[in-house]
Order: structure tokens, then C-alpha cells, then sequence
């Protein structure tokens, strides 16, 4: 019950006629320094034994208009059918690994792996993050990225919610309020 989880597509492959998207909602980060992040895979998987092979796979995050190619991407084996071309994705070159970002995707995060954990169902694959990619067009004046801009999307008991709405930032609720200082 750890809900809503992020949706993202992780892109795999060496080259491109066995670039694969899979879509992972077992996701996240798990150390800060240095940055790393897991994704979990069923062993059965085409993208499994594609990013056990290389070592390697990318992040992309997803929006409110990739929740069609998300689902999708999901749902459809890469063994059967090209997952680029059939939802029109872009695969462009990553800096430092084979596999490609997604064009489409406001983040790319390029990940090695360094371990792997049999857990069960699944298989946890951890990896340093070696370089992540957000699209200019979500860059603020300040520098910052603006998450809220892109729409991107959660899934939660079969279903995909949009996100965004700021609540507030880190350590609002204890800020000090400067107007009542006298």
C-alpha cells in the first residue's frame, strides 16, 4: 500500500535493433551519495536478461502525454514488437551508455548496474547514476526544474494519476515567518 509509485519507461539495449522500453512502476532512489537508484524486474521480462547482459539501462519519466505510449510499453513484449517505432518514440544517444534516452521524456537518467538481487518475483537491479538529462523546455529562469510543468504521472492499483500540484518545499513547515519578526 506504498501508493501512488512513479511510471516510468526504462530504456535498454546496445544497439538499435534491440533497443527495448519497459515500463517500471518499482522504482526509485536509494542512496544520495553517490546517487543511486533500482529498478525491479520479473526475471521473465525481455528487458531482464537485455539489462543483466549489458549492465546498463536509462530512466526516462513519463507525462500526462507519454501515458498512452506507457501503458503500451507495458503491456507489449520488445521480443514481438519495436516499441519505438510503434509508439513513435525517439531513441537519441545517451552520453555514457548504450542504451538510448527517450526523447520524449522530460528526465533521462543514465544508470550502470552494480548489483543485483534476487527478491522473489522480482529481481532488484541497483546502479549508480552516472548522468541525468531534463529537456530546456522545463528549465526555469532560476535554473530549477519545473516539475509541475511537466505533468508527469503516478500509478497506483492499475491506474495512472497525472501529478503536480505544489504543496510546499522542504522545511515550509518549520520556516520562520520573517513578516511577523519585529
Amino acid at each position: 500500500m506504498l501508493y501512488p509509485v512513479p511510471a516510468v519507461m526504462v530504456s535498454c539495449g546496445e544497439n538499435p535493433e534491440n533497443y527495448n522500453i519497459i515500463t517500471i512502476a518499482w522504482t526509485g532512489t536509494i542512496c544520495s551519495d553517490p546517487a543511486m537508484t533500482y529498478v525491479s524486474i520479473r526475471p521473465e521480462r525481455h528487458s531482464h536478461s537485455i539489462i543483466k547482459r549489458t549492465g546498463e539501462f536509462v530512466i526516462n519519466l513519463t507525462t500526462k502525454q507519454l501515458a498512452f505510449a506507457t501503458d503500451f510499453c507495458g503491456v507489449k513484449s520488445g521480443r514481438a514488437i519495436n516499441k519505438f517505432e510503434a509508439m513513435k518514440l525517439t531513441p537519441i544517444k545517451a552520453k555514457h551508455v548504450k542504451a538510448p534516452l527517450i526523447k520524449e521524456s522530460p528526465i533521462n537518467i543514465e544508470c550502470a548496474v552494480t548489483e543485483i538481487k534476487n527478491l522473489g518475483s522480482h529481481d532488484m537491479f541497483m546502479a549508480r547514476v552516472l548522468c541525468v538529462h531534463a529537456s530546456k523546455e522545463y528549465m526555469k529562469k532560476d535554473g530549477s526544474f519545473d516539475l509541475a510543468a511537466t505533468e508527469l504521472i503516478s500509478y497506483a492499483h492499475r491506474n495512472y494519476y497525472a501529478l503536480g500540484k505544489y504543496l510546499g518545499h522542504f522545511g515550509y513547515s518549520v520556516r520562520k515567518n520573517k513578516a511577523k519578526k519585529k
